[in-house]
């Protein structure tokens, strides 16, 4: 007898078989158990996860006459008459499959029709199973619309797809539809064990894992590997044999790229993907379970313990987890995925895998201080903010010579005890607490008499520490910085910054206060030692030059804003009409001898002075304002509109909002304290 595949072999005869469908097998089995059987049944679903398998039970449900030939429709079918066998042999003469993917056409629709007009020979139900439906034409389809919504009341559709976005909704409204989901790898492991048992071969729990991983979501994938596994295997599952045949990556070449990226071990990193490429394994398989173990290093960083224990793959993802902070695992899980569909744009897959790993070293490490920041055991914990700001700032900071640098500060003993008490500059202190190591100048107690500027101010945070605290060195000042060769001038702004930098007082105002270098090039110091403090940052007004348009009032302005004002309000005139009133200065009201005022307003548009355009406003003003007047609308430029009144609010309002922004303590010690910042123009909108 010549040898039956795995997949073929244990296919499932009965709903009790069916592995990983249990919401399709629920429905079925009550319908056919209350005798509410539809006439048209759509599966859908990926490859090998059971569609023509259901349909299959189905047909032997519908015409299972049981062991004593005297059985009905039942969910149980006996598998032992000869409905039962017969269909399990795909032979039986009135159960039809039908491969839609080489009988797509006209004519194999009009046959089926056709076939369909005679009654069941031996059967009690003729099933028609069409697979992978989706590739029948248009024209087929339209075919069996009729047939398929208007069945004779012995005839049932099955119809099976792997994509019914492709099937037209004529049909799927036609049909009740029921979606077959991938299984779980555990769920593909358990039967895969069930089966290996029954063939009585040895198998190892890492294979079965790996196997069931790579049938992704597939039944029949499953089995099929598992058949060519046992024969690379000869007779037995191994893990190494099997990992070998799928060419899968071990989780440890994994772990210990993750490890190399998070120490940020460029050297060791390229020493282990060319241990990738001497083996021979796939760089697409490293990224892949990079990205497996990534996922789960996400899922104990934010919720501790929730991996699977008795799973032994879940380990190196526990350990690993306190290694990345949370953002660099997503970041570097991005990098992963991405990284995958790009190996095929490479010269060679392994100089790709080599780039998507270099990538995440080209970001600036920020897991180092979080992870420090961190109590034992939480692995979840997000950095502090602390932490974040210090790094923050450690960067902004640019690299000083040594031998600019100055003498530390005294011990914080010197420090008096008592920090003065809120002043005008409370938000530069606040500024400098909460940049460390920027530490901004601000007024003395009283706002009104400025600190002399040798005094060295004291952050809040620093006026409360212990006298054994760590000296503190002193910010070094913008001026006396080393400025890289490629680096733009202290005066020029970033190159990514396309606006012009903003000209007027307002830019000029805090560069005074800005110290310069001495042109011997050392760093200036006061009497102690330390390079001198800025001046504070509580400068003269600065006033925004917001351009404010010139309105002259007048009290016949005043009168027809009024009565353009109720016209808006009531939505009494819109489009050209509402542009003509806007426009218009009400320069005359003069008496007419009808006892109708006429209005004389003076517009420049040319297009704005057409009669039908003052008609309507004449009519709106009439109607909505009780003004009894007839329009006339002469060319001139107006000095005394509603749209220049309107004009005139909004920069009013624009040069207060600047003002406030320009003004602010914190925005001038900012600008002060950074040589490249700027007030972007037009970036400040008023509320």
């Amino acid at each position: 007898m010549s040898y039956v595949v795995l997949a073929r072999k244990y296919r499932s005869r009965n709903f009790e078989e069916m592995v990983g469908q249990d919401h399709v097998v629920r429905a079925l089995t009550h319908a056919l158990e209350q005798g509410r059987l539809h006439h048209a049944y759509l599966f859908t679903g990926t490859r090998g996860i059971g569609k023509t398998t259901v349909s299959r039970i189905l047909a032997k449900c519908l015409n299972c006459v049981g062991p004593d030939g005297n059985g009905g429709i039942t969910a149980q079918p006996c598998g032992v008459c000869t409905a039962c066998r017969e269909i399990d042999a795909d032979r039986y003469i009135d159960y039809t499959e039908l491969d839609a993917a080489s009988n797509r056409g006209i004519d194999e629709a009009r046959d089926l029709i056709e076939r369909a007009s005679y009654k069941p020979s031996v059967g009690r139900f003729k099933v028609f199973m069409i697979d992978e439906a989706h590739q029948l034409t248009k024209d087929a389809f339209n075919a069996l619309l009729k047939t398929l919504e208007e069945p004779p009341e012995y005839l049932k559709f099955v119809l099976a797809t792997t994509d019914p976005e492709k099937m037209l909704p004529t049909v799927l409204s036609r049909c009740l539809q029921f979606n077959l989901r991938p299984m779980a790898p555990q769920t593909v492991a358990e039967h895969l064990q069930n089966v290996l048992a029954k063939e009585s071969v040895p198998v190892e729990p890492g294979a079965l894992r790996l196997l069931s991983r790579a049938a992704r979501g597939s039944m029949r994938d499953a089995l099929s590997l598992t058949d060519q596994a046992i024969a690379y295997g000869g007779g037995k599952l191994e893990e190494t044999a099997v990992r070998a045949m799928l060419g899968s990556v071990d989780r440890r070449h994994a772990q210990r790229l993750i490890e190399a990226l998070a120490a940020r071990d460029g050297r060791s990193l390229l020493t282990e993907a060319e241990g990738l490429r001497s083996q021979g394994l796939s760089a697409a398989g490293t990224l892949e379970e990079m990205a497996r173990l990534l996922q789960q290093m996400a899922i104990e960083q934010a919720v501790p313990g929730a991996l699977d224990a008795t799973d032994p793959d879940t380990e190196a993802g526990r350990q690993l987890s306190p290694l990345l902070a949370p953002d660099e695992t997503q970041l570097l899980y991005s990098m992963v995925l991405q990284g995958r569909a790009e190996l095929s744009l490479a010269p060679d897959e392994y100089a790709g895998l080599v780039m998507v790993l270099l990538r995440f070293l080209a970001f600036p490490a920020g897991g180092g201080d979080a992870r420090a920041e961190r109590p034992a055991g939480a692995g979840a914990a997000s950095p502090s903010s602390a932490a974040l700001q210090a790094r923050v700032s450690e960067r902004a900071r640019a690299p000083v010579p040594p031998a600019a640098m100055p003498p530390s500060r005294p011990p914080a003993a010197a420090v008096p005890a008592n920090p003065p008490g809120p002043s005008a500059n409370a938000p530069a202190a606040r500024v400098a607490a909460q940049m460390p190591g920027q530490t901004l100048s601000h007024t003395s107690t009283t706002a009104a008499a400025p600190a002399p500027t040798a005094t060295r101010p004291v952050a809040p945070a620093a006026a409360a520490a212990p006298a054994a605290a760590a000296p503190v060195p002193a910010p070094t000042p913008v001026s006396a910085r080393p400025k890289p060769a490629s680096a733009p001038a202290a005066d020029e702004p970033p190159p990514w910054m396309d606006e012009a930098p903003f000209e007027g007082e307002e830019a000029a105002a805090p560069r005074a206060a800005r110290p310069q270098a001495p042109d011997d090039g050392a760093a200036p110091t006061d009497d102690e030692g330390l390079p001198p403090v800025p001046p504070p940052v509580a400068a003269a007004p600065v006033l925004a030059t917001t351009s404010i348009p010139e309105v002259r009032r007048t009290p016949l302005g005043d009168r027809w804003a009024e009565a353009v004002g109720t016209l808006l309000a009531a939505n009494a005139i819109s489009a050209l009409a509402r542009e003509l009133a806007m426009q218009a200065e009400l320069i005359a009201i003069d008496a007419g001898d009808d006892g109708i005022e006429r209005w004389t307003l003076k517009v420049e548009r040319e297009t704005l002075r057409a009669p039908t355009l003052a008609d309507k406003l004449q009519t709106a003003l009439a109607t909505h304002t009780g003004a009894k007047a007839r329009l006339e609308v002469v060319a001139g430029v107006p000095g005394d509109s509603p749209a220049r009144r309107e004009a005139e609010s909004a920069a009013l309002r624009q040069r207060d909002a600047e003002n406030i922004i320009h003004n602010d303590p914190l925005v001038q010690s900012l600008l002060a304290q950074f040589s490249t910042a700027r007030i972007v123009p037009g970036s400040i909108r008023p509320a």
